[in-house]
């Protein structure tokens, strides 16, 4: 009987961004070791490349335009079932450690009755997770966000009596003279952060996840472990702060032909204020080397905690799922952040470890499936034996490839990003409403519509660097007509139909079902009733 399931996510990890799905200068082993025990998906996106509607289809298994929270602080409307309200009627125990982005729906929890200190309300404004101990990683000075009180607690026992050490600590390092120096400033990227290592943010959370599993007992629970990092501030205490210099960088891809004509919506996100900062070489150079310290630090808190389910004796009863909500530009196509759907940005490493005997036969697979962040949560209900829902959960198992029965579970991936609210929009004049991109791939083609634009076309066979937008001219006009083919299938979907199935509806004769309750439509007399009503009888014991 399957008992538990690790769900990691880290925040802003590139997809390429780890040695075994090939970064030559940045050694990953403990991630490698889960590549080796399980499947390495090649090829998954997110549902949307920026955090909050990232995460919401993470957890729900739907997409960005069926559950609504389509930008960062925009709440999931109460009533959207997530990943604990899949598991729990299963007895499974579904906790957090570390971020969600989750913004509750206090109007909704209010018009409702449901209390935010009830237990249903907790889990509610939590995104479906008992939050063992919930930490978004934003602590400015400031009222937005709420602090963490436990770190900040872990923090003064560790003798640092500072007001908010998530920022001046944690995230902040130190001149000469005693100068405190922001890591929200790029320029102190590439110096050590005043924290100890060991008490910085990556091992904090893998402390607490191992605190949440020693306490589980022998419940089945599945623990959303989600890391901060290598999200903003870039900034990593030592000795991870110099560990990779500029000869262990990556060049950007980027063209300048890029610049010369862009699509208006790609354009106006290249003058971007942080998409500028990264065009500046020596800025790049700074947050590349956090950037890479901030990723060796997670493979090796990833190893401890490798050790540490060895030591539980839960290795052989663990699913494993090791992801990330989405990437990051770094500079390349004259970007900084995500919110675009260049690979940089849309794909994700996705990693599942199967301890099932009937995953042994793909072992170490390196899988070319098209697969989306909606395929974590049917997986997950999958492996604990709970029904498939596909009237709710919009994504698709991914066992049948771990178990080796198919090669893939899809013709297309999608990825949904709505620019409202950011300062694009108005640069752009484009109305609220009309502030969508949708992104689809099928592998080999990449088609973005864009509403009030023309649309975005790259050939990553034959440009796989994605450098030559191919929607302008009329040389691609039958892709893109089949394209938006794609997208206008897709679109017509049933996504809000979630309280009955599609088999209950198949299964249903509606005309006799009224008939029995004394509903009577069409029926000439009662001898036409009554040969109805035997007939189907007659069929029922047959």
């Amino acid at each position: 009987m399957p008992r538990n399931v690790l769900f990691i996510m880290c925040d802003q990890l590139r997809w390429d961004y780890l040695s075994c799905t090939g970064h030559p200068h940045l050694p990953t082993p403990n991630i490698d070791r889960l590549a080796e025990k399980g499947v390495l998906f090649d090829r998954a996106y997110v549902q949307s490349p920026i955090c909050g509607p990232s995460r919401m289809s993470f957890y729900t298994g739907r997409y960005v335009s069926s559950h609504g929270s389509t930008w960062n602080n925009i709440p999931l409307k109460v009533g959207e079932m997530t990943l604990g309200d899949h598991l729990r009627p299963l007895g499974v125990r579904t906790a957090l450690v570390g971020k969600t982005h989750m913004t509750a729906d206090v109007e909704g929890m209010r018009r409702l009755g449901l209390a935010p200190d009830s237990e249903i309300g907790v889990r509610v404004a939590e995104c479906g997770f008992e939050p063992y101990e919930r930490d978004d990683g934003l602590h400015p000075d400031g009222p937005r966000y709420p602090r963490n009180p436990a770190y900040d607690q872990h923090m003064k026992q560790r003798g640092w009596p500072d007001e908010n050490p998530w920022q001046s600590v944690a995230n902040s390092a130190e001149d000469a003279d005693g100068n405190i120096l922001s890591g929200w400033f790029l320029d102190h990227a590439d110096k050590p952060a005043r924290v100890a290592e060991e008490d910085s943010e990556t091992p904090y959370t893998t402390s607490r996840a191992m605190d949440f599993i020693r306490e589980a007992g022998d419940t089945p629970w599945c623990l959303h472990l989600s890391y901060i990092k290598p999200h903003w501030p870039y900034i990593v205490p030592a000795p991870y702060h110099d560990m990779f210099g500029p000869e262990t960088h990556l060049p950007p891809v980027r063209d300048e032909a890029e610049r010369a004509d862009p699509h208006p919506v790609f354009g106006a996100f290249m003058e971007e204020r942080v998409s500028r900062a990264f065009t500046d070489e020596g800025t790049r150079t700074r947050v590349l080397t956090a950037y890479m310290g901030l990723i060796k630090q997670l493979d090796d808190q990833i190893g401890r905690l490798m050790a540490f389910l060895d030591e539980q004796r839960l290795t052989d009863d663990t699913m494993i799922v090791f992801t990330s909500d989405h990437g990051d530009y770094l500079g390349d196509h004259w970007m900084g952040e995500k919110e675009l759907f260049h690979d940089a940005s849309a794909r994700i490493p996705l990693i599942v470890v199967d301890p099932r005997p009937q995953a042994d036969a793909t072992r170490g697979l390196r899988s070319a499936a098209l697969v989306e962040a909606i395929d974590v949560v049917p997986t997950i209900l999958d492996y604990f034996g709970g029904e498939q829902v596909p009237h709710i959960i919009e994504g698709r198992s991914l066992s049948p490839i771990l178990h080796g029965q198919a090669e893939k579970v899809r013709e297309v991936a999608v990825s949904e990003y709505d620019y409202s609210m950011r300062d694009v929009r108005k640069r752009l004049g484009v109305a609220v409403k009309d502030a969508k991109l949708t992104m689809l791939f099928d592998g080999r083609w990449k088609y973005i519509f864009a509403e009030g634009f023309r649309p975005m076309l790259f050939d990553l066979e034959t440009d796989p660097d994605e450098l030559k937008d191919l929607g302008a001219g009329p040389a691609h006009a039958d892709e893109i007509a089949r394209m938006e083919r794609l997208f206008f299938d897709w679109t017509r979907r049933t996504s809000q139909r979630t309280t009955i199935s599609d088999a209950v509806i198949a299964g249903r004769n509606a005309s006799l079902g009224e008939a029995k309750v004394g509903i009577l439509i069409g029926y000439r007399n009662e001898d036409e009733l009554r040969d109805v009503l035997a007939e189907a009888a007659q069929q029922e014991k047959s």
